[in-house]
C-alpha cells in the first residue's frame, strides 16, 4: 500500500526528472546550434522531431520523407539549392541527425517568413506543405489559430498540430536551457 501511495504521489506531482524521462531531447547541441543560426525556437524544433521520429535517425515514412525531421527528398533538394548548402544525398539525410536538423530548421525559418512568424501555421505547413496551408488560409477554411485547428481540412494535420503544440509546451517548461 505504501508503494502504491508513493507511486500516486510521484505521478500527481510530476517531478521534472520524471517528465524529462517521458519527454527526452536528444541532439540538444545540434538543435540549439541550428536554432540559433536560423532564429527558430529550439523547443519547436525538438517538438517537431519528437512528433516526426521520436529522435530516431534512419527513419523513412510511407510517403518517402527521410531522417530525423522527415524531410521529403524534393524538399531537401529545394532547401539545398535555396540555402546554398553542399549537395546532400538521401543516405546522409536519412542517417545524419546534424544534417537533418540543419535542413529542417532552415526550412522552418523559411516557413516562418512565409507565414508571418505564426508558429501554428508553420507547424501545419511543415506537415501538409505550405501550398496547401496557404490555400486553406486564403479560402477562409482555416484562420491559422490553434483555437480553430479543428477546421484544418486534413485530419492528419489537425492531429499533428495538436501533438506538436503539446510537445512544444512540455519542452519549453522542462528545458529552459535550450533558449539561446
Amino acid at each position: 500500500m505504501l508503494l502504491f501511495l508513493i507511486i500516486v504521489v510521484i505521478i500527481v506531482a510530476q517531478p521534472a526528472w520524471l517528465l524529462k524521462k517521458l519527454y527526452p531531447i536528444d541532439y540538444k547541441a545540434d538543435i540549439r546550434a541550428s536554432a540559433i543560426s536560423y532564429k527558430v525556437d529550439p523547443h519547436l524544433v525538438a517538438a517537431i522531431i519528437r512528433a516526426e521520429t521520436n529522435f530516431q535517425t534512419g527513419m523513412v515514412s510511407k510517403k518517402g520523407a527521410l531522417g530525423l525531421m522527415q524531410i521529403m527528398p524534393t524538399t531537401a533538394e529545394w532547401i539545398v539549392e535555396k540555402a546554398g548548402f553542399e549537395q546532400v544525398d538521401e543516405e546522409t539525410l536519412r542517417n545524419r541527425a546534424d544534417v537533418s536538423i540543419e535542413l529542417g530548421v532552415w526550412y522552418l525559418a523559411s516557413l516562418h517568413k512565409q507565414f508571418d512568424e505564426n508558429n501554428i501555421v508553420v507547424i501545419a505547413a511543415y506537415n501538409a506543405g505550405p501550398g496547401k496551408v496557404r490555400q486553406w488560409l486564403d479560402s477562409g477554411e482555416w484562420n491559422g489559430t490553434l483555437e480553430d485547428a479543428g477546421k484544418i481540412p486534413y485530419k492528419e494535420t489537425r492531429d499533428y498540430v495538436q501533438k506538436v503544440v503539446k510537445y512544444y509546451n512540455k519542452y519549453k517548461d522542462l528545458y529552459p536551457e535550450l533558449e539561446p
